[in-house]
Protein backbone atom coordinates (compact mmCIF):
# COMPACT_ATOMS: atom_id res chain seq x y z
CA UNK A 1 0.00 0.00 0.00
CA UNK A 2 2.89 2.34 0.77
CA UNK A 3 4.29 1.77 -2.70
CA UNK A 4 0.94 2.68 -4.27
CA UNK A 5 0.74 5.92 -2.29
CA UNK A 6 4.31 6.76 -3.24
CA UNK A 7 3.59 5.97 -6.90
CA UNK A 8 0.43 8.14 -6.86
CA UNK A 9 2.40 10.96 -5.26
CA UNK A 10 5.18 10.72 -7.84
CA UNK A 11 2.80 10.40 -10.82
CA UNK A 12 -0.34 12.50 -10.14
CA UNK A 13 -1.27 12.80 -13.83
CA UNK A 14 -1.30 9.04 -14.31
CA UNK A 15 -3.41 8.70 -11.18
CA UNK A 16 -5.88 11.35 -12.39
CA UNK A 17 -6.02 9.68 -15.82
CA UNK A 18 -6.85 6.36 -14.19
CA UNK A 19 -9.60 7.98 -12.14
CA UNK A 20 -11.09 9.61 -15.26
CA UNK A 21 -11.06 6.34 -17.21
CA UNK A 22 -12.70 4.47 -14.33
CA UNK A 23 -15.29 7.25 -14.02
CA UNK A 24 -16.08 7.06 -17.74
CA UNK A 25 -16.50 3.29 -17.60
CA UNK A 26 -18.83 3.53 -14.61
CA UNK A 27 -20.84 6.34 -16.27
CA UNK A 28 -21.27 4.30 -19.45
CA UNK A 29 -23.11 1.68 -17.41
CA UNK A 30 -24.90 3.88 -14.88
CA UNK A 31 -25.67 6.89 -17.12
CA UNK A 32 -28.20 4.96 -19.21
CA UNK A 33 -30.43 4.53 -16.17
CA UNK A 34 -30.69 8.31 -15.73
CA UNK A 35 -31.23 9.21 -19.38
CA UNK A 36 -35.02 8.83 -19.26
CA UNK A 37 -35.21 6.58 -22.29
CA UNK A 38 -34.51 2.93 -22.95
CA UNK A 39 -32.08 1.41 -25.41
CA UNK A 40 -33.40 -1.45 -27.51
CA UNK A 41 -32.10 -3.56 -30.36
CA UNK A 42 -33.92 -3.99 -33.69
CA UNK A 43 -35.43 -7.33 -32.62
CA UNK A 44 -37.04 -5.66 -29.59
CA UNK A 45 -38.31 -2.78 -31.75
CA UNK A 46 -40.37 -5.07 -34.00
CA UNK A 47 -42.91 -6.10 -31.30
CA UNK A 48 -43.24 -2.46 -30.23
CA UNK A 49 -44.04 -1.50 -33.81
CA UNK A 50 -46.40 -4.40 -34.50
CA UNK A 51 -48.20 -4.89 -31.18
CA UNK A 52 -48.08 -1.52 -29.46
CA UNK A 53 -48.34 0.73 -32.51
CA UNK A 54 -45.02 2.42 -31.85
CA UNK A 55 -43.89 5.26 -34.06
CA UNK A 56 -40.52 4.91 -35.75
CA UNK A 57 -38.74 8.28 -35.84
CA UNK A 58 -35.86 8.53 -38.30
CA UNK A 59 -33.58 11.48 -37.48
CA UNK A 60 -31.15 11.04 -40.38
CA UNK A 61 -30.67 13.61 -43.11
CA UNK A 62 -33.05 13.56 -46.08
CA UNK A 63 -30.50 11.99 -48.43
CA UNK A 64 -29.89 9.13 -45.99
CA UNK A 65 -33.62 8.64 -45.45
CA UNK A 66 -34.25 8.34 -49.20
CA UNK A 67 -31.59 5.62 -49.46
CA UNK A 68 -33.78 3.36 -47.30
CA UNK A 69 -35.91 3.56 -44.18
CA UNK A 70 -38.38 1.59 -42.09
CA UNK A 71 -41.85 1.35 -43.59
CA UNK A 72 -44.09 4.03 -42.07
CA UNK A 73 -41.21 5.91 -40.44
CA UNK A 74 -41.66 9.55 -39.54
CA UNK A 75 -38.73 11.56 -40.87
CA UNK A 76 -37.56 14.58 -38.90
CA UNK A 77 -33.82 15.34 -39.25
CA UNK A 78 -32.04 15.83 -35.94
CA UNK A 79 -31.16 19.48 -36.60
CA UNK A 80 -34.87 20.34 -37.09
CA UNK A 81 -36.23 18.21 -34.24
CA UNK A 82 -36.20 20.95 -31.56
CA UNK A 83 -38.59 23.02 -33.71
CA UNK A 84 -40.58 20.17 -35.29
CA UNK A 85 -41.14 17.82 -32.32
CA UNK A 86 -44.69 19.22 -32.06
CA UNK A 87 -45.48 17.16 -35.18
CA UNK A 88 -45.20 14.12 -32.91
CA UNK A 89 -47.71 15.36 -30.32
CA UNK A 90 -50.44 13.19 -31.84
CA UNK A 91 -48.28 10.19 -30.87
CA UNK A 92 -47.80 11.33 -27.26
CA UNK A 93 -49.40 8.16 -25.85
CA UNK A 94 -47.47 5.75 -28.10
CA UNK A 95 -43.93 4.47 -27.84
CA UNK A 96 -41.48 6.35 -30.05
CA UNK A 97 -38.46 4.47 -31.40
CA UNK A 98 -35.69 6.83 -32.48
CA UNK A 99 -33.07 5.76 -34.99
CA UNK A 100 -30.34 7.29 -37.08
CA UNK A 101 -27.65 5.64 -39.19
CA UNK A 102 -25.50 4.10 -36.44
CA UNK A 103 -26.95 5.30 -33.14
CA UNK A 104 -24.86 8.41 -32.50
CA UNK A 105 -27.53 10.98 -33.40
CA UNK A 106 -30.35 9.11 -31.70
CA UNK A 107 -29.25 9.91 -28.16
CA UNK A 108 -29.62 13.71 -28.44
CA UNK A 109 -32.93 13.20 -30.27
CA UNK A 110 -34.20 11.06 -27.39
CA UNK A 111 -33.13 13.76 -24.95
CA UNK A 112 -35.02 16.38 -26.95
CA UNK A 113 -38.18 14.24 -26.92
CA UNK A 114 -37.93 13.57 -23.19
CA UNK A 115 -37.55 17.31 -22.51
CA UNK A 116 -40.63 17.90 -24.69
CA UNK A 117 -42.66 15.60 -22.43
CA UNK A 118 -42.68 12.31 -24.31
CA UNK A 119 -42.70 9.43 -21.84
CA UNK A 120 -42.19 6.26 -23.90
CA UNK A 121 -38.98 6.99 -25.79
CA UNK A 122 -36.70 4.22 -27.06
CA UNK A 123 -33.33 4.53 -28.74
CA UNK A 124 -32.50 1.81 -31.23
CA UNK A 125 -28.96 0.60 -30.68
CA UNK A 126 -26.94 0.49 -33.86
CA UNK A 127 -29.48 2.54 -35.82
CA UNK A 128 -30.42 1.63 -39.37
CA UNK A 129 -27.17 -0.27 -39.83
CA UNK A 130 -28.29 -2.71 -37.12
CA UNK A 131 -31.82 -2.82 -38.59
CA UNK A 132 -30.48 -3.77 -42.01
CA UNK A 133 -27.96 -6.23 -40.51
CA UNK A 134 -30.89 -8.00 -38.84
CA UNK A 135 -32.45 -8.38 -42.33
CA UNK A 136 -35.53 -6.39 -41.37
CA UNK A 137 -37.56 -4.68 -44.11
CA UNK A 138 -36.49 -1.37 -45.59
CA UNK A 139 -38.27 0.72 -48.21
CA UNK A 140 -37.16 3.56 -50.46
CA UNK A 141 -40.68 4.91 -50.98
CA UNK A 142 -41.88 7.88 -48.94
Amino acid sequence: MEQYIEFAGNHPYLHMGLAVVIGMIVWSYVGNRFSGYQRIDPQAAVPLLNKEGAVFLDVRETKEFKEGHVVGAVHIPLNTLPKRHVELNKYQDKPIIVACRSGARSSPACGTLRKAGFEKVYMMNGGMLAWESANLPVTRKK
